[in-house]
């Protein structure tokens, strides 16, 4: 059954239609990303801009927490995903793994979800559109899931930082790594 309207061979149905618009907008998307990507401080100041119309959109509407929550809910866990080995060493039982003594090869730490991929800007352009429809505005007593996602954040950052300890990587870089003069 072809749910398009159509035939199925790229007719133009509904679906087909809107497949290649997706597909053209996603293209677009890369693309400005491609471009913005030697311009750090312009993508940070247009990042902040964002977070500040969409911070100052729920504090002028004194609603849409909801939303809010739901948005810190995926930060935190794109960003545990960022500070996350590709391959877990719990899982790993004889492919590749992270050096666990000093001895062992240098291998460099890959992320789960790579730097280019954590999508915030978008979760923020998607957050602050949502709060233009009213039905998103559940009336909730957010200092309840302000303490809820803090409770959230600050013991998924401590299992995750127990992980760290326990199989001795920094998923972070200083620059380049010297040798001591005397080696």
């Amino acid at each position: 059954m072809n749910l398009s309207g159509g035939t199925g061979d790229g007719d133009g149905g509904p679906l087909s239609v809107l497949s290649r618009w997706h597909y053209a907008a996603g293209q677009r998307y890369q693309y400005l990303l491609d471009k913005s990507t030697p311009h750090v401080l312009w993508r940070w100041i247009a990042f902040a801009g964002i977070l500040l119309s969409y911070a100052l959109r729920v504090y002028l509407a004194q609603g849409y927490f909801i939303i809010t929550y739901a948005l810190g809910i995926y930060i935190l866990q794109l960003f545990l995903a960022f500070l996350s080995p590709q391959v877990d060493p719990e899982s790993a039982a004889d492919g590749p793994s992270l050096p666990t003594r000093g001895s062992d090869e240098f291998r460099p730490f890959v992320r789960r979800l790579p730097e280019f991929k954590l999508c915030i800007t978008k979760a923020f352009c998607i957050a602050f559109v949502l709060s233009f429809f009213s039905w998103f505005d559940v009336p909730v007593f957010w200092p309840i899931l302000l303490f809820y996602w803090l409770v959230l954040f600050v013991s998924t950052m401590k299992r995750q930082i127990m992980h760290m300890v326990k199989y001795k990587y920094v998923p972070f870089s200083f620059g380049k790594q010297e040798l001591p003069a005397d080696v």
